[in-house]
Parts: C-alpha cells; structure tokens; sequence
C-alpha cells in the first residue's frame, strides 16, 4: 500500500507543480520589465553593471535595474524627484563605487 500513497503523493506533486508554472507564466504575460523604479535590494534579475542579480541593486531608483510591473503602468508611475520609469535602461542613479 505505501507504493499506491507514494505514487499518489508523486503525481500530486506534479500537478501542483505544473499548476504553478501555468500561473507564473500568465502572471508574466501581463507584466513588463521596467527600469529605475526598484528600490535598493528589491531589483529583480539581471539588472545590469553593478548587480549580479534579483535583490542586488544598491541604489533606489537605480537605473539600469528592473523590476516586473503590471503592463501600462511603467511610463506614468511617479517617483521622487520627477523620476520616471522606463522600457529601457537608464543612465542615472548608478551604483555607488
């Protein structure tokens, strides 16, 4: 009997698993990357010269960091010191030396 509870632990495993996948790819399908609006550490991956990865800006508003944000949104969110978010990487606020 534990071999019919482990195969059915497994496959529920992989239902569960494959289920998440289908939302995260939905999920990103309705966001895009967009530059200079992550706080410091809060950057998600690849973020540019500087960071290595997600949660490794070191400056807020860095920009050539990214983070995903609901689609539409990036060009009108307002940030301080008349900031905006971009499509593309930024040159200011770089990291610190």
């Amino acid at each position: 009997m534990s071999k019919k509870i482990a195969t059915v632990a497994l496959v529920a495993s992989a239902v569960a698993t494959a289920a998440s996948m289908g939302a995260t790819e939905v999920r990103a399908a309705d966001q895009e990357k967009c530059y200079g609006v992550a706080l410091a550490g809060k950057n998600d991956c690849a973020a540019g010269p500087g960071t290595t990865c997600a949660g490794t800006s070191t400056v807020n508003y860095q920009g050539n960091s990214w983070t995903l944000v609901p689609k539409g949104t990036c060009e009108t969110m307002e940030l301080p010191d008349g900031r905006k978010g971009s499509l593309s990487a930024l040159d200011r606020d770089p990291p610190k030396s």
